[in-house]
């Protein structure tokens, strides 16, 4: 069973309705991110929320987490991102670096790639041998099992495109002086083992999505579609979990309160 062929690439949204509903979207994660914060409502601290970003390159990650970020004040939400490991970094146990930026209690962060480069790129290209890989399978598994039970609201997103909008893209990119430095040698070796890494997407998938953490594989071919279910998803899994630990997702707020942050 291939979970990314069964992605329906064809969702799209016309440019008057993707605006309006990414409006609608952020709106929402608005009044939940600040319910979360304490900052209306009750004025409790809600669970720490972790919002996890993988996808093929040139897939739109970045764009989609700045619209996920983008009503938010900036001082209630952090987005961290990770690239290759440094030579100290490669010292620890490779789940080391990222626990620095994990959220409290109230707070907010968003990773733009993550753990799961030991099973990906790490994988794919020999970086990490293959009983380290393998065995990452269950590590992570076990760390994000383990945050859950602290209270952490974890999603998780596999940004999907094909290989002809992923082409497209590139050389859209490379035409584009201001975004060409987006494009690199390794972008293209990337495409050219496309086989390889859907095999590495499609086993991490199957193995690494749970109850307390399942994983969000979003159409992208059409970036308006892809920003709006990204927001979607969380709000939902943030009122998901407020609703299972028995708190109102929309308490009676204070005459003139606003979903938009000043």
């Amino acid at each position: 069973m291939s979970r990314l062929a069964d992605v329906d690439l064809s969702l799209a949204l016309k440019k008057k309705e993707g605006k309006e509903q990414l409006a609608e979207a952020q709106a929402r994660l608005v009044h939940l991110r600040l319910l979360l914060g304490g900052q209306i409502g009750p004025g409790e601290l809600g669970p720490p929320l972790l919002v996890l970003f993988e996808g093929w390159d040139a897939s739109g990650k970045g764009g989609a987490i700045q619209r996920l970020v983008a009503e938010l004040d900036s001082r209630h939400v952090r987005v961290a991102q990770f690239a290759a490991p440094t030579h100290d970094e490669k010292r620890h146990h490779f789940l080391w670096r990222f626990w620095p930026v994990l959220p409290g209690w109230g707070g907010m962060t968003v990773l733009d790639r993550t753990w799961y480069g030991r099973v990906l790129v790490e994988r794919v290209e020999g970086f990490a041998p293959e009983e380290a890989w393998r065995r990452a399978y269950g590590e992570i598994v076990d760390l994000e099992t383990s945050l859950a039970a602290e209270g952490t609201i974890l999603v998780k997103f596999w940004l999907h495109v094909s290989p002809e909008e992923q082409l497209h893209r590139f050389e859209k990119r490379q035409a584009d002086p201001y975004k060409a430095w987006k494009l690199t040698e390794e972008d293209w070796r990337n495409r050219d083992k496309r086989d390889e890494y859907e095999a590495a997407v499609e086993e991490m998938l199957e193995r690494t999505s749970t109850d307390v953490a399942p994983w969000h594989v979003i159409a992208g071919d059409d970036k308006r579609w892809a920003r709006v279910a990204v927001v979607r998803a969380v709000s939902e899994a943030i009122e998901a979990a407020l609703r299972a630990r028995g708190i109102d997702p929309d308490p009676p707020l204070t005459e003139g309160a606003s979903p938009t942050p000043e």
